[in-house]
């Protein structure tokens, strides 16, 4: 068992500013290829890429529990020493990734029927769409192949890696699409095939750093049931705790939809600029992760403390800032983002509420974060669901203030989590740490 280094604000930067930075850049396969195809001048055709971006991005934010899960068990296998179990979590994952990308393949006629018919889009939109997803979908085995290196490389504390891949992934899609799309007239196919070779080429160079730094010799334990078991556990629980972030959000969007074009359009250019605080928080939630699994893994309860202060202190810090930074240029950003007037003007009545989402969910992000790392998942998918009945009670009693009150809604949905969480703390604590190492 080894005592982890001191947990200082140098290293939660460390691992906090690199995620962050790979957040950002996250979005950009599907940004590059609605962009080169929008030079085309083909309405459909950028309809098509667009509607299909957002589709992948939520197909594959589903299995965010690849990485989550992955961080959390590496980590803990960090603190406790234990490299054959770092080695072992990484293949274990890869596996698990594999299986899911192999079913997507299989299952892509009817999921891609289901899919676009529910999108409701014309007939020549769909028919583009379609072609598009035929070819992307291919890319899932490498995407989801990604999420686990991503989360093992923090895991080990080489955020810094992590980062680079998904930069280097990026920069392939745009040299790869742009050439096939405007230079060889591949159209929306090779704004997929973009998309594949990059994400293909990014788990090639993930694997052979990977091996650079635990080699090649296959783990003992690698099929130890018990591990087994406590990976489907895990995976499980912040997979439904996924799906459940997923719903309140489309549930969110449905309820907006509702009230009209104007209403829908604003809420999403705010859900946007909401997006620039939940980067920030998302990178300090992996820090935690990362910091708090191996205490975890040390049985160093102090520095599982200091960790969780150190990474909430940031978070509320950037929360804080963030909240002010959208009240002040907010109203600048939405007209960046919309050129309709009607737009403008209800996303400006809106403004306050999707600044303040920043410096409310800060605690939960921070503490997602922090049960992840701890693997108290049974916790975070159970409070997760309290939290969305709390959201849909918000709406219910707020119905009658129309999108006021879906807004109301969604703030109790991002404060109900952080306070659940909070208060359910101590108590996961305790029944972790032993009295002669329980933080104070």
């Amino acid at each position: 068992m080894n005592a982890p280094a001191a947990i200082t604000h140098a290293r939660v930067l460390a691992i906090a500013v690199p995620m962050t930075i790979a957040n950002v850049t996250t979005p950009l396969i599907g940004v590059v290829g609605t962009a080169v195809i929008g030079r085309l001048g083909e309405a459909h055709l950028l309809g098509a890429v667009a509607m299909s971006s957002v589709v992948f991005d939520c197909l594959f934010w589903l299995f965010a529990f690849l990485r989550m899960g992955t961080v959390a068990l590496t980590a803990q296998a960090l603190g406790a020493g234990d490299v054959a179990e770092e080695r072992a979590t990484l293949i274990r994952a890869l596996t698990v990734a594999a299986a899911i990308g192999l079913a997507l393949i299989l299952l892509q006629v009817p999921l891609g029927a289901i899919i676009y018919r529910l999108m409701g889009a014309s007939a020549e939109v769909t028919r583009a769409a379609e072609s598009y997803f035929a070819v992307r979908i291919w890319s899932a085995p490498f995407v989801l192949a990604n999420l686990v290196m991503l989360g093992w490389f923090v895991g080990i504390a080489h955020a810094a890696i992590a980062l680079g891949l998904q930069v280097a992934i990026n920069l392939v899609n745009l040299v790869v699409t742009t050439l096939l799309v405007l230079w060889f007239g591949f159209g929306v196919t090779g704004a997929a095939i973009g998309a594949l070779v990059s994400e293909a080429a990014g788990t090639i160079a993930g694997l052979a750093l990977a091996l650079r730094i635990v080699g090649v010799r296959m783990p003992a334990r690698l099929f130890d049931r018990v591990r087994l078991v406590r990976l489907f556990v895990v995976n499980r629980d912040i997979l439904i705790r996924t799906a459940a972030l997923i719903g309140a959000w489309g549930f969110f969007a449905a309820q907006g939809a509702r009230q009209g074009d104007v209403v829908l359009a604003a809420n999403s250019v705010l859900h946007n600029l909401m997006l620039i605080g939940a980067f920030f928080l998302d990178g300090f939630a992996s820090a935690a992760g990362q910091l708090c699994g191996m205490a975890i893994g040390a049985r160093d309860g102090r520095a599982f403390s200091r960790a969780v202060r150190l990474s909430i202190s940031w978070g509320f810090g950037f929360g804080i800032a963030t909240t002010a930074a959208l009240l002040l240029a907010g109203p600048w950003l939405i007209d960046l983002m919309t050129a309709s007037p009607d737009v403008r003007l209800v996303a400006r009545d809106y403004l306050v509420y999707a600044a303040l989402a920043a410096v409310i969910g800060v605690f939960a992000f921070a503490y997602d974060g922090i049960y992840v790392g701890a693997t108290w998942t049974r916790d975070i998918r159970n409070l997760m669901m309290v939290s969305l009945l709390a959201y849909l009670a918000a709406w219910w009693l707020t119905r009658p203030l129309g999108n006021t009150g879906l807004w109301i809604a969604i703030l109790v949905f991002f404060g109900s989590r952080g306070a659940l969480q909070a208060m359910r703390y101590p108590a996961l604590v305790r029944a972790t740490f032993n009295s002669a190492t329980a933080p104070p």
